[in-house]
């Protein structure tokens, strides 16, 4: 176990970054076709190819997903690598021609101070590297979807963990923590999702000796934000059943963000399903909790690895927090 969502088998990710862009996509891929669902839970979500998740739909699974910066401009990182795997030979079959299933989300980071003035949108070209750098291990922080991402007080970032249940599946999540709210508890380094932390994973700090008063910090001075995740597990589930672990898993977003789901968030969790161990009712309950403490400590893992670079709006947790 590498505390990665690739903990469950048969996931790949790939990470692509544009540190002048300061933003980036990051795009996971199973191994083969995966049942999955989606939960959207922001009021300005962005996406692309959501509604054919929904339980009554036709096409089940799905062949990638993507994570993007770049707001609406960042949904066309799907093209890059929609291109790639109709390449590979990847895709539903119609006739002769295959159509890859690729859903995506989009998180604002138009305003974090890298260079915007392209000429030409710059996201598909970075969707077709992703694909390119597709493995087990990635790195976490200021890369992918979260090269560019910010919270009310810090640098965002992306960020993975993964668990595994005495049931005997495998949970892991992804996230690209882009929030209007904070990660952090006031104006002190601990994280709200710290009761849940494993191994000093972001830090080993305790809880404060109290907590603040008074309305939650926001950065709806300059809106450019979002969350949005990946839950994918090893157990067999049927769409409505990764529906339903989306859900419970945006309960992650609200232990570990304040305040989150706002009118100013596109808060949204993918769920999949690599379908490779049985489960029952009592396990779907549980996958459903164990997926929301996965997700919290994932975003907390995002804000702690972020890392400094040229232009940056916002201090990292690291450098605002560690002693030099």
């Amino acid at each position: 176990m590498q505390n990665l969502i690739t903990d469950v088998a048969g996931i790949r990710v790939g990470n692509a970054s544009d540190p002048k862009l300061k933003s980036g996509v990051t795009v996971l891929m199973p191994e083969r076709p995966a049942v999955a669902g989606v939960s959207v839970m922001g009021g300005a979500p962005g996406t692309r190819e959501t509604d054919l998740l929904a339980p009554d739909k036709t096409v089940e699974k799905i062949d990638a997903l993507v994570l993007s910066g770049g707001s609406a401009f960042g949904l066309a990182a799907a093209d890059g690598v929609s291109d790639m795997l109709r390449a590979q030979g990847v895709g539903v079959p119609v006739g002769p021609v295959r159509v890859p299933i690729v859903p995506a989300a989009i998180l604002f980071d138009l305003l974090n101070g890298g260079a915007k003035d392209w000429a030409e949108n710059p996201y598909p070209a970075l969707g077709r590297s992703a694909v390119k750098n597709l493995g087990k291990n990635f790195e976490l922080g200021t890369h992918g979807a979260g090269t560019g991402a910010t919270t009310a007080n810090l640098k965002g970032g992306l960020g993975s963990a993964s668990e595994s249940l005495p049931s005997g599946h495998t949970i892991g999540a992804l996230v690209a923590v882009n929030a209007v709210g904070s990660a952090t508890i006031g104006d002190g380094p601990q994280f709200w999702a710290h009761p849940f932390e494993k191994d000093a994973e972001f830090g080993g700090l305790s809880g404060p000796e109290s907590y603040p008063s008074g309305p939650p910090r926001t950065k709806l001075d300059a809106p450019k934000n979002t969350t949005i995740a990946i839950i994918a597990t090893d157990a067999t589930l049927t769409q409505a059943q990764c529906t339903r672990l989306a859900t419970a898993a945006q309960d992650g977003i609200a232990r570990a963000l304040l305040p989150a789901h706002t009118p100013a968030d596109g808060d949204l969790v993918f769920a999949l399903s690599t379908g490779s161990k049985k489960i029952t009712d009592a396990d779907l309950l549980m996958l459903g909790h164990h997926a929301s403490l996965c997700l919290s400590r994932a975003i907390s893992r995002g804000v702690f690895s972020a890392t400094t670079a040229k232009g940056d709006v916002l201090p990292t947790w690291k450098t605002r927090f560690t002693a030099p």
